[in-house]
């Protein structure tokens, strides 16, 4: 049995990487694949056989994973899905000439929950054209993500992309960059590696924009340290378990909730509200409030469906149920 990581998931097999450095393609055991939860994702450390004659390693057990990046599948009802586990730090994109502040919400929110360092890179700055637009932009991102550090790159910039490059080499980090389709990802990937590594597609004139082409995980070394894995761009960002998440993300709401008369105060109507008091004072967004209950109530519903499935799975297994 050897011990090897997960360095790159395509549509083929997983690739793995042992630690003599050799790399081989590998299949799942036949006890992996039966359970859909189980299988390798990029970052995993994974023991595998290498059988006699046969062409592939086998992958026979998945290691404990230090931190994971899971959203509900977008294709189940109550099931999670793991896109990446073992990093350090998650690079979250968004084009600053038009940042997505809803998503970017839940992008937080989901990055938090990892446990791992967070850091907003804001892409394409060379593409505002108004300074006060930019820097109105980069007031409300800031005012959005708290203590977590901000980046504004521009490709024509060389020192604002050495600022990203140092935090992932600090430490020797594992990065995860996520963001949707067309954030410039890969072109990001590709001025931090020094070279053209990753596809984009050209850039349209009318509106500065290219199309993402990132179909495989693959963890990617840095010249100046650290590691970086580029995620296809990821539309469904469903929350699974994502409660500390979202306390993170929104710590400002979750400390004046400490001042509420009621302990299980939902802000909606109750006497005594202080995030209520706190928005007809206009010190708190009345959006950024709408944001983090109707996240809260997606969660407990994700909660809720978890606990139904659950409840039928146990049903299934239980004797009387089974088909005779």
């Amino acid at each position: 049995m050897q011990q090897g990581v997960v360095v790159k998931l395509d549509r083929g097999y997983p690739l793995v990487r042992l630690a003599s450095g050799a790399l081989i393609r590998c299949e799942h055991a036949t006890s992996l694949v039966k359970k859909k939860t189980d299988r390798a994702v990029i970052g995993d450390r994974v023991q595998i056989e290498l059988p006699d004659g046969h062409e592939k390693g086998i992958i026979e057990a998945i290691l404990p994973r230090t931190t994971q990046f899971v959203r509900k599948d977008p294709t189940e009802r109550a099931v999670p899905q793991t896109l990446a586990s073992n990093f350090d730090l998650v690079l979250i994109a968004q084009p600053i000439e038009e940042v997505n502040f809803k998503r970017l919400e839940r992008e937080l929110v989901l990055a938090h929950e990892t446990g791992a360092q967070v850091a907003v890179v804001l892409t394409k700055a060379d593409l505002v054209s108004e300074r006060t637009q930019f820097e109105e932009t980069c007031k409300q991102v800031k005012a959005l993500v708290g203590n977590d550090q901000v980046f504004v790159v521009s490709q024509e910039d060389p020192t604002s992309l050495e600022r990203v490059a140092q935090l992932i080499a600090e430490g020797d980090k594992t990065a995860v960059l996520i963001g949707r389709s067309g954030v410039g990802k890969s072109s990001l990937v590709n001025v931090l590696v020094g070279e053209e590594i990753q596809e984009t597609t050209p850039v349209r004139e009318s509106d500065g924009r290219g199309r993402h082409t990132t179909v495989s995980r693959e963890i990617i070394p840095l010249p100046s340290g650290g590691y970086i894995i580029d995620m296809p761009g990821v539309r469904g960002l469903g929350l699974w378990d994502a409660e500390q998440g979202i306390r993170a993300a929104f710590s400002e709401i979750e400390a004046l909730a400490e001042s509420c008369k009621f302990r299980d105060c939902s802000h909606q109507q109750e006497t005594g509200c202080a995030v209520r008091a706190a928005v007809e004072a206009g010190t708190l967004a009345p959006e950024r409030l709408e944001s983090y209950l109707r996240l809260k109530e997606e969660c407990a519903d994700v909660q809720a469906k978890r606990v139904e499935a659950e409840r039928i799975r146990t049903r299934r297994g239980h004797p009387r149920h089974r088909a005779k």
